[in-house]
C-alpha cells in the first residue's frame, strides 16, 4: 500500500495497519483487551510516538488506542475528510444591525492539523459563517480578517492596527464590532483597546472559544452568537470580553475589558470579572444588565483613538529571595517601565532596595500591584512599604497585572515625564482603578466544604 495511506504513522503503529490493510481516514473496527471500538482513523502528528492508532468515534471525540493492546481490526468503508468548512456569503436582511468582525484568529477561528496535531489559526471569519449560519438571524456581517496568529502573538503592532482598524470602522457608521480572538491573552487585548479606543458609540466585543470548532463541546457558536448579539443589540459602549459564564450553554457574561481575567486553563467558564461583577449576562434570546453602571451606546460617530505603545516595559513577579541582578538587567537593557506583581499588600524583600533605587535615579518608572488578584495596594501599612513608596515605587490601586502593564505601556508611548506618567496610571480610564469593590466582588468557592457542596448541588450538579 501506498504509504500516503498511513499519514503520520510509523512503528508498530504502521506494522498492524498494514497487516490488517486499515487505512487513514477508513471506517474501521478495532477489537482490543480493553473492548470494541468503532470509528475513523486519524492521520498521526509527525512528532508522536508509534505505539498508538489514533481514531475518532462516534461522539465526535478522538481516542489513542495502544498497538499492544489490538487483537484485530476491519476496515469497514473509507471517506477522506475535509475539515475545511466552505466560506458562504452573508446574507443581508434590513432591519438588522450592521456588525463588523475582525478576524485575529485563535481557536474560535480554528481548525485541527492533522499533520502536526496542533489547533492552527485557519479559519477566515466568512469561513464562521459557514459554520455558524444563526448568525444572520442576529444581525448584517461584515468580515476582514486582519491577523491569523494565537494570542499569545499578539503584539504592540497587531495592538496599534487594531485600533487604527476599529477607529475606521466606528467612522464608517458600524452599529458594533466583535474582535475574534485566541482566549489566552484575549484579556490583554481587551485591556489595551480600552485605553487605544476612548469614547466610543458602539460596543466592542471581544469572544474566543476554549474548545476548537470540531470538537463535540466547542463553546464556539454559542460564543459568537452571544457576541454579535451584543455588539449590535446592547446599549453597553465599551470595550468588553464575551464567553460562557457557566460551564454549561445557558448564558454568557459581558465583562469589562478593564477588569477580566482569564481563570482557568481549559474550562469554557474561564473568564470572569476580578473585584467587581460582569457588566451583563446574555443569551441568543435574552438580555440582561447586571451592573448599572456603564457607558451607553450613542448615535454620533466622536471616537477617540490613541495608537500608542512602548515596548519598552515589563512585568516581574516577585518570590521570595529574588536577586536585585535582575531589576539591573532591565534597567541596562534600556526598560523604562517596570510593574512589580508584589505579595500581600504591595511588599518585595529588601535585597532589592538598592536595585530600585537605581533604577529610579535612572527614570524607571515603577507601580506595584499585587500576586493576589483580588484587593487593593495598601504600602502605608508597613514599613517596608513605606520605604519603597520612598524610593520611587507607586501603589497602582486595585489595577489588575496585566492591565498595569498594559496601561503603562501605552502611556510610555505618549510621554517619559514622571509626573504625567503618575498622573495618567492613577486616574481611571474605565475602572482599571475603582474607589471599593462591592461586596460580591470577591467569590471563591471552596470545594469540599459542606456549605459550598450543599449550595452546588442545588445549583448545578
Amino acid at each position: 500500500m501506498n504509504k500516503d495511506l498511513f499519514q503520520g504513522y510509523k512503528g508498530e503503529a504502521l506494522k498492524i495497519l498494514k497487516k490488517y490493510n486499515v487505512r487513514v481516514w477508513g471506517q474501521a473496527t478495532i477489537e482490543t483487551t480493553r473492548g470494541k471500538f468503532i470509528g475513523t482513523i486519524l492521520p498521526r502528528s509527525e512528532n508522536d510516538d508509534d505505539n498508538h492508532i489514533v481514531m475518532k468515534i462516534p461522539t465526535g471525540y478522538n481516542v489513542g488506542i495502544d498497538v499492544s493492546t489490538i487483537e484485530t481490526m476491519k476496515e469497514t468503508g473509507y471517506k477522506k475528510a475535509n475539515y475545511k468548512i466552505p466560506e458562504k456569503q452573508f446574507p443581508v436582511t434590513e432591519g438588522l444591525p450592521h456588525v463588523k468582525l475582525f478576524g485575529t484568529g485563535g481557536t474560535i477561528a480554528s481548525r485541527l492539523d492533522y499533520r502536526t496535531g496542533a489547533v492552527i489559526p485557519a479559519f477566515s471569519p466568512g469561513e464562521l459563517y459557514g459554520a455558524v449560519p444563526e448568525l444572520a438571524d442576529i444581525c448584517n456581517l461584515d468580515t476582514e480578517k486582519v491577523f491569523a496568529v494565537f494570542s499569545e502573538n499578539m503584539g504592540p503592532k497587531q495592538y496599534i492596527s487594531l485600533a487604527k482598524a476599529i477607529g475606521k470602522e466606528i467612522e464608517n457608521g458600524i452599529d458594533g464590532i466583535v474582535i475574534g480572538h485566541g482566549t489566552d491573552t484575549l484579556h490583554h487585548t481587551g485591556a489595551i483597546l480600552t485605553f487605544m479606543v476612548q469614547n466610543s458609540p458602539v460596543p466592542i466585543v471581544l469572544v474566543g472559544s476554549q474548545r476548537s470548532s470540531d470538537r463535540p463541546s466547542s463553546d464556539a457558536a454559542l460564543n459568537l452568537q452571544h457576541a454579535m448579539k451584543a455588539a449590535g443589540h446592547c446599549d453597553i459602549a465599551e470595550v468588553m470580553v464575551c464567553m460562557f459564564g457557566p460551564t454549561s450553554d445557558e448564558y454568557g457574561l459581558l465583562h469589562k475589558g478593564t477588569r477580566v481575567r482569564k481563570m482557568h486553563s481549559s474550562y469554557r467558564s474561564t473568564f470572569r470579572t476580578i473585584g467587581d461583577i460582569p457588566l451583563a449576562r446574555i443569551s441568543t434570546k435574552e438580555f440582561h444588565h447586571i451592573k448599572k453602571d456603564y457607558k451607553p451606546r450613542r448615535k454620533d460617530r466622536n471616537v477617540k483613538i490613541l495608537p500608542y505603545f512602548s515596548d519598552k516595559v515589563t512585568m516581574i513577579y516577585y518570590y521570595p529571595g529574588m536577586k536585585p541582578d535582575i531589576i539591573d538587567a532591565l534597567v541596562d537593557a534600556g526598560y523604562k517601565g517596570i510593574i512589580i506583581v508584589g505579595t500581600g499588600l504591595g511588599h518585595v524583600n529588601k535585597e532589592l532596595y538598592p536595585a530600585i533605587e537605581r533604577a529610579h535615579a535612572k527614570g524607571v518608572h515603577m507601580f506595584m500591584t499585587l500576586q493576589t488578584i483580588w484587593g487593593y495596594v495598601h504600602m502605608f501599612v508597613y514599613d517596608t512599604g513605606r520605604d519603597m513608596m520612598a524610593k520611587g515605587i507607586i501603589p497602582a490601586g486595585n489595577m489588575l497585572p496585566e492591565v498595569a502593564w498594559v496601561k503603562l505601556s501605552w502611556i510610555l508611548g505618549q510621554t517619559d515625564d514622571p509626573e504625567k506618567v503618575k498622573e495618567m496610571m492613577l486616574t481611571p480610564i474605565n475602572d482599571e482603578i475603582t474607589s471599593k469593590e462591592p461586596y460580591n466582588g470577591y467569590l471563591v468557592y471552596q470545594g469540599g466544604i459542606p456549605e459550598v457542596e450543599d449550595f452546588i448541588k442545588k445549583v448545578h450538579k
